[in-house]
C-alpha cells in the first residue's frame, strides 16, 4: 500500500512538473492555433483558430477558404521562428496546451489582435479586449462571415449535421435504449451524433417524432 501511494506521489510531482515546464525550439506551423516548438506539437493556450478546412463567406458573398488562409498567415508570421514557450495544461488529444513567446510577443495575443483567431473565452478571458478590438476594426476572419471553430468542429463531425436543413430534429437511442428527440437549442444538441445504422433518425417535427415512438429530452 505504501509504495502503490509513493508511485501515485511520484505520478502527480512529475504531471505538475511537466504543466509548469519551458521549453524553447523552432516553429513549425500545423495550423492557425496548432504548433509544433522543439518537436513538441501544441496548442497555443487562450486562441481558437478556424480549422485548416473551414470556410467562410465575404461579405460580397464570395466563398473563401479561412483556414487555409490563417494557417499560412501563421506561417509567413512565425515559421522557423525560435520560440519560448510556458506549458500550461494538456487537452484531451494529449497536446501540451502553452503560451508562447517570440521576441518577448505572445503568439496568441498576436493572433487575437490581427484577426487571425477568436479568445478562447471558455478556458480564459485573457485575450477578451484584444479580439473586441479585432472585431471593431474588421481585421482578419472579423472581415467575413463564419461559423465559430468550435460549433464548425462540432457540425462536421459524423451525424451531427443534417442532411436536410428543414428537418433539424434529432431522433437519438441512448445506452438504456429509450427513443429520445432532441431540438436545436437544448443541453444536448450539439453534441448528439445521429447512426442510422443503429436506427436513430431526423425528423422534421416533433409530431412525427412522437408519433414514431421518440419522446421529447427533458433539457
Amino acid at each position: 500500500m505504501l509504495r502503490l501511494c509513493s508511485c501515485f506521489l511520484l505520478a502527480l510531482v512529475w504531471a505538475n512538473s511537466v504543466i509548469a515546464a519551458e521549453f524553447t525550439g523552432k516553429v513549425r506551423v500545423i495550423d492557425g492555433d496548432t504548433l509544433d516548438v522543439g518537436g513538441i506539437r501544441l496548442r497555443l493556450h487562450g486562441i481558437d483558430a478556424p480549422e485548416r478546412d473551414q470556410p467562410c463567406t465575404t461579405l460580397s458573398g464570395q466563398d473563401w477558404g479561412c483556414g487555409d488562409w490563417v494557417t499560412q498567415q501563421v506561417r509567413d508570421r512565425y515559421q522557423g521562428a525560435q520560440a519560448r514557450c510556458e506549458a500550461t495544461d494538456h487537452d484531451r488529444y494529449k497536446r501540451v496546451v502553452a503560451r508562447c513567446f517570440v521576441d518577448g510577443l505572445d503568439i496568441g495575443q498576436d493572433l487575437v489582435a490581427t484577426g487571425l483567431a477568436y479568445a478562447y473565452r471558455k478556458y480564459t478571458m485573457e485575450y477578451d479586449l484584444e479580439e473586441k478590438a479585432a472585431f471593431i476594426a474588421d481585421r482578419g476572419i472579423h472581415g467575413f462571415t463564419l461559423s465559430s471553430p468550435e460549433r464548425y468542429r462540432l457540425t462536421r463531425t459524423r451525424g451531427r449535421e443534417a442532411p436536410d436543413s428543414k428537418c433539424l430534429i434529432k431522433g437519438n437511442i441512448n445506452g438504456t435504449g429509450a427513443h429520445i428527440y432532441h431540438v436545436p437549442g437544448q443541453k444536448f444538441y450539439e453534441r448528439t451524433g445521429i447512426r442510422s445504422e443503429a436506427g436513430e433518425r431526423w425528423f422534421c417535427s416533433e409530431a412525427q417524432a412522437r408519433a414514431s415512438g421518440w419522446r421529447a429530452a427533458r433539457q
